[in-house]
């Protein structure tokens, strides 16, 4: 029999729908974006629509998902770990496709004349299909075994092996904090951001040190690419410390919950943690609007073409600037 919400599970329905209803337009707007312009065609900006629809499927996935569990459903314990596992998917896609980003931005300062040698679409298709493989493999980790159903049985006193209960699902009751904490943060989340962030601060060192060169440079040119990308990287780094800022007080407070039993977390900080981490799905393409000029010229041209019925000539027109 279903429980009746509570105020406090509707405005967290509520806060959690709107999220979602600014995050699957923003992210199908960047991918949009990318799809229509040429401009936006190499491989990091490939890198950033596989970032794009990982957090789409948080919008349009993750979320309801999230809200299910909040309700707390009866379900078998299988079912209820089919709920919870998508999100550990998207977050270690997201956090692959923000190391490619890193990557791809460290090669196109140390290698410039070589870069579109090195990183071809193919070896960026290959890299991002890599990328969403592993995710599968660290998301899907306790549906192969590493989950609480042992410790479920024991509580339970139910001796057969093969016996299927019904639970209330609900994240910490099927997940692992083992997995959450010593897998999940120790090894796939917490060493790729640090990771890269050596690698931004490489990226900006040797850019500086390419524009310290400006005296004995001959042409602009150098000075105007170096100039052009510490502009994108500043952008792609502050999209790093979003997810950073967004990811990690959860993962604390999961930290917490293994590493002191007893220590009571407030119900609120938790929230506050859930929603930072759904949030961060919404806050990129306002990064890319309002940092990258190449991005804020084709939601602009998206706009004026299909929201705000302009002529056919003005369209084309707009067209045509982006692709020079």
């Amino acid at each position: 029999m279903a429980h009746p919400v509570s105020a406090f599970q509707a405005a967290y329905i509520s806060i959690e729908v709107l999220i979602a209803l600014v995050s699957v337009p923003g992210n199908i707007l960047v991918i949009w974006a990318v799809k229509m312009n040429q401009a936006l065609r190499d491989a990091t900006f490939c890198f950033i629509v596989s970032l794009a629809v990982a957090d789409v499927a948080v919008g349009a996935l993750v979320i309801p998902l999230a809200i299910i569990i909040n309700i707390g459903p009866q379900t078998e314990f299988y079912s209820c770990l089919m709920v919870a596992c998508p999100v550990l998917i998207l977050t270690e896609s997201s956090i692959l496709a923000l190391l490619a980003i890193a990557v791809d931005r460290y090669l196109r300062v140390k290698i410039p004349v070589r870069y579109k040698t090195v990183v071809t679409p193919r070896r960026a298709a290959v890299a991002i299909a890599c990328c969403w493989i592993v995710s599968f493999l660290v998301g899907l980790t306790p549906m192969f075994g590493w989950n609480n159903l042992n410790k479920m049985r024991r509580t339970q006193e139910l001796n057969a092996s093969h016996t299927e209960f019904v639970i209330k699902c609900q994240f910490e009751t099927v997940i692992s904090m083992e997995y959450m904490v010593y897998f999940n943060f120790f090894v796939w989340v917490l060493p790729p951001l640090l990771l890269m962030l050596l690698i931004y601060l490489e990226v900006f060192n040797l850019i500086r040190k390419q524009l310290n060169k400006k005296v004995s440079s001959s042409s602009n040119d150098p000075q105007k690419y170096y100039g052009k990308e510490l502009k994108i990287a500043k952008s792609l780094a502050l999209v790093l410390f979003l997810f950073a800022l967004s990811w990690l007080p959860l993962h604390v407070l999961n930290c917490i919950t293994l590493f002191c039993p007893s220590c009571e977390t407030p119900h609120i900080l938790t929230y506050i943690a859930i929603f930072l981490t759904h949030g961060n799905s919404a806050m990129n393409p306002i990064v890319y609007a309002f940092r990258i000029k190449k991005f804020r010229t084709a939601f602009l041209q998206i706009w004026n073409q299909y929201f705000c019925c302009k002529t056919n000539k003005n369209a084309s027109t707009t067209t045509a600037e982006l692709g020079n």
